[in-house]
């Protein structure tokens, strides 16, 4: 049976909703292959472990979370896994420590450096298996600026954007607003770039409000995208499974929302969750609602009512940036869809998305069970792939030979 280490919580703004994706994700692990073993990051950055940290009562008070939990070290295990060590009271002077080998991370971390990458390297430098996508994939997709260029020259539509570093935008925003004026117009939605869960975004009509939007997007991150607002927008998401040699894209969807943009509080703290049922009238079509809690809650129809033609083109636009983006695992792909003139942008990607998308691969006949199967069987894919080729160069320029020629090289 593998041990798999469940990584969530974080040093991040959706470090709540990652708690809720990774509980979710823990519960629906095949208990006759797999072991799952919670490593929560807290607030502060401290890893712990503990049993009730599967427990999402737990959470109402996060200092007694961190109170009954345990705090470990990591350290490279042997033969590809991750050496888990309890740093545990000590008994009579002495520093108790237990390790454990954890044999895949199952990465469920929400924006910061569990999403972007940093953890991904982390996992690489350790040489063990983890789930999603590599660190470039992470990376790039973590990025609504770098991610929209790169689809732009794709030929995968994008809407007209402007982006800005705080360095940039520092004493010289008259500038900056000019520029936004003349190029964009407006409404705009202004958004932090490196940022996810609806968190810092806001719609501005006027100079002033994207002025202010501008500013706070700034509290959340150090670069800041400005997009022209789609008028009459529909949001269509898809997920993809697979890898970069093979994936599938999952049925689509449409977030019903209340607000003229979707909030985190409509994602992720709706009492009641899925609310009331929405209808459709695409032949088929269904709502989708759950009280799972996380992005399972929204209100949504399932499949998105679309025709035929435009759901087919959504699904293989999707599956072409999953796959530009050289991602892993599951990721979600957001579109917006102008009804006025019939088109479709490329939103954003989320190389993690909330709930592992589950709520649209369990229609498609991928239960939530198997869909974390599926992304573990992928994790350990790559992981030997890497591991079969040359790592090291067996030749050491250290030795008193290689020394005296590099000494003569460099004379």
């Amino acid at each position: 049976m593998l041990k798999v280490g469940v990584v969530f919580g974080g040093v991040s703004p959706e470090h709540e909703v990652s708690v809720i994706t990774s509980i979710q994700a823990a519960a629906a692990l095949d208990r006759s292959r797999y072991q799952p073993i919670p490593l929560y990051i807290a607030k502060d950055g401290v890893w712990y472990t503990g049993d009730h940290l599967f427990d999402i009562e737990a959470y109402k008070n996060l200092a007694q979370v961190k109170s009954r939990a345990v705090p470990v070290i990591l350290g490279p295990g042997n033969s590809g896994g991750l050496s888990v060590i309890e740093d545990l009271p000590a008994r009579l002077f002495a520093r108790r420590l237990v390790r454990h080998t954890v044999d895949v991370m199952f990465l469920g971390l929400h924006g910061g450096s569990g999403e972007n990458g940093s953890l991904q390297g982390l996992c690489e430098t350790f040489n063990v298996p983890y789930t999603g996508s590599g660190v470039f994939g992470a990376a790039l997709g973590m990025d609504k600026v770098i991610s929209k260029m790169l689809c732009r020259d794709q030929d995968i539509p994008v809407v007209d954007f402007a982006a800005f570093r705080e360095s940039e935008w520092a004493d010289r925003e008259e500038e900056g607003l000019d520029h936004c004026e003349a190029s964009l117009g407006y409404p705009v939605i202004v958004k932090p770039a490196r940022l996810g869960s609806s968190i810092g975004i806001a719609k501005a009509d006027d100079r002033a409000s994207l002025d202010a939007a501008i500013e706070e997007a700034f509290r959340y991150d150090d670069k800041v995208i400005v997009e022209q607002a789609v008028q009459n927008l529909r949001e269509i998401n898809c997920a993809v499974l697979g890898d970069p040699e093979n994936a599938m894209a999952s049925m689509l969807e449409e977030p019903i929302s209340g607000e003229e943009l979707l909030t985190y509080r409509e994602k992720y703290m709706r009492r009641g969750a899925g609310g009331g049922k929405i209808g459709s009238d695409r032949p088929g079509a269904k709502s989708e609602s759950s009280d799972a809690g996380g992005m399972a809650s929204l209100d949504r129809i399932i499949p998105a009512p679309l025709a035929e033609d435009r759901t087919d083109y959504i699904q293989s636009l999707a599956v072409r940036v999953f796959q530009r983006f050289e991602c892993s695992g599951v990721a979600r792909i957001d579109f917006m869809i102008d009804d006025d003139a019939g088109k479709v942008y490329f939103n954003e990607i989320n190389t993690i998305p909330g709930s592992f998308s589950f709520y649209l691969w369990d229609p498609s006949g991928v239960p939530f069970s198997e869909l974390t199967h599926r992304m573990i069987e992928l994790a350990l894919k790559r992981h030997r792939a890497a591991s079969s080729r040359i790592r090291s160069y067996d030749v050491n320029l250290l030795a008193e030979k290689s020394l005296t020629g590099l000494k003569g090289e460099k004379g």
